[in-house]
């Protein structure tokens, strides 16, 4: 069996180091103009050094060019495109026709990945970017198993397939949304979406000339989360891509904190190379898909659904009650260095205090790796505190850790 990529977003430098970590193969990133990525902090000064740090790992940078531009983009356009090609990125993600024909004249090198903007739900479609010079189409997320195999079996055999197999569900077909515009004048199409599919709203109006189209809604003196949807989670169907034959396995999340990062990326990255061990050994039928789903809900995330892809028509992807999942961990804190022995410099990200249970989170396995906090040290004066709250931007404090780890390891508390 081939090897499938492991996709991860990458919001920043440091978080693209935190994905590499915990097994992504590659790492998506976008320049805050002429991506869906505007508020995104990996910017034009970073973005260099992390294709230099990711390629020093034998690992890939995809950069998205994805907006639909206007003709006053272009001069811009091309000079961004100069400057990926200069620091090596290794793929440009664009969906515009116009920006795919500007990158294959000013870098005709360059490696063009097609946007899940581009809407693409057929054989014929990924064939005809394929034709044009694509050399990868990421899935529209609306796509069923069924329509996704029959991509992969009748596909050109160097056309590569991506698809999202977890995070974000746009309430928008494929995140062609004009909501945010409408309602906040902010273009979600130009990367400042509002999120308006998130808020809460009170129903005003009901659709009167279609008799048997019915909407179900929890719904109270507080309004309903009208457009909002359930998170997309495939950690049950890893056995289903693999056989498939996908390319790239895609996670969503670039404004998430590197707690959400690093666990969503290390339970797909174990799932997938457990699945191909046991494959290997002839052992397909252990598959453990709830091993994986228990760790992913150990991070704080809407409600979980495969969307359309075992089912074309379920109708268990709304989100009504707004609510996030998961009350018992939090994000606790990131090592930065070994001090001594076994105390370590941390960055704590909620408050910390002795006796606080906290879970390491390896990045080669799920086996325990957990501890009491017995000891607390301030990090200027190096003298023992019982408990220490978090500063605006971030608070570095000393800790007696009972085990030898990484630089960079995330660290959850339970609460």
């Amino acid at each position: 069996m081939k090897k499938i990529e492991l996709l991860a977003p990458a919001g920043s430098i440091e978080k693209a180091k935190i994905a590499f970590m915990y097994g992504a193969d590659a790492i998506y990133a976008g320049t805050a103009k002429l991506s869906l990525r505007s508020r995104a902090e990996l910017n034009s000064d970073t973005l260099e050094e992390t294709c230099r740090y990711a390629h020093s790992l034998g690992k890939k940078v995809y950069v998205a060019l994805n907006i639909y531009a206007n003709d006053t983009d272009y001069d811009e356009i091309v000079e961004e495109v100069k400057r990926l090609d200069k620091v090596g990125a290794d793929a440009i993600i664009a969906s515009d026709p116009g920006v795919i024909d500007t990158i294959k004249e000013v870098a005709p090198n360059m490696e063009i990945h097609i946007s899940t903007q581009a809407n693409i739900v057929s054989l014929h479609s990924a064939n005809f970017w394929h034709k044009y010079g694509a050399k990868r189409v990421i899935l529209a997320r609306e796509l069923s198993k069924e329509r996704i195999e029959y991509i992969m079996k009748n596909k050109p055999e160097d056309l590569e397939v991506e698809m999202f197999v977890h995070g974000a569900i746009c309430y928008a077909y494929s995140g062609r949304c004009y909501l945010s515009k409408y309602l906040a004048n902010r273009c979600a199409n130009l990367g400042d979406c509002a999120q308006p599919c998130r808020w809460q709203y009170n129903i005003t109006a009901t659709e009167v000339n279609n008799k048997d189209s019915v909407i179900n809604l929890d719904f109270d003196e507080n309004g309903t989360y009208l457009f909002s949807s359930k998170d997309m989670c495939l950690i049950k169907q890893i056995p289903t891509l693999v056989e498939m034959g996908i390319d790239s396995l895609k996670i969503e999340g670039r404004l998430k904190t590197d707690y959400y990062l690093a666990t969503v990326v290390r339970v797909y990255r174990q799932a997938i190379d457990d699945y191909m061990k046991l494959k290997e050994e002839g052992r397909e039928d252990k598959y453990n898909a709830d091993k994986y789903l228990n760790e992913l809900l150990k991070v704080k995330t809407r409600g979980l659904s495969e969307f359309y892809f075992s089912d074309d028509k379920n109708q268990d992807i709304h989100d009504l009650d707004g609510k996030s999942e998961n009350m018992e961990y939090e994000y606790g804190a990131k090592v930065i260095k070994k001090d001594s022995n076994d105390i370590y410099v941390v960055e704590i990200k909620n408050k910390l205090s002795i006796g606080d249970r906290l879970e390491i989170l390896r990045e080669d396995s799920f086996d325990e790796c957990t501890f009491n906090i017995e000891e607390l040290y301030d990090i200027k004066n190096g003298q023992p505190i019982n408990t220490i709250n978090p500063g605006i931007k971030g608070q570095l404090v000393k800790i007696k850790i009972p085990f030898d780890i990484s630089n960079g390891v995330v660290i959850r508390r339970k609460k």
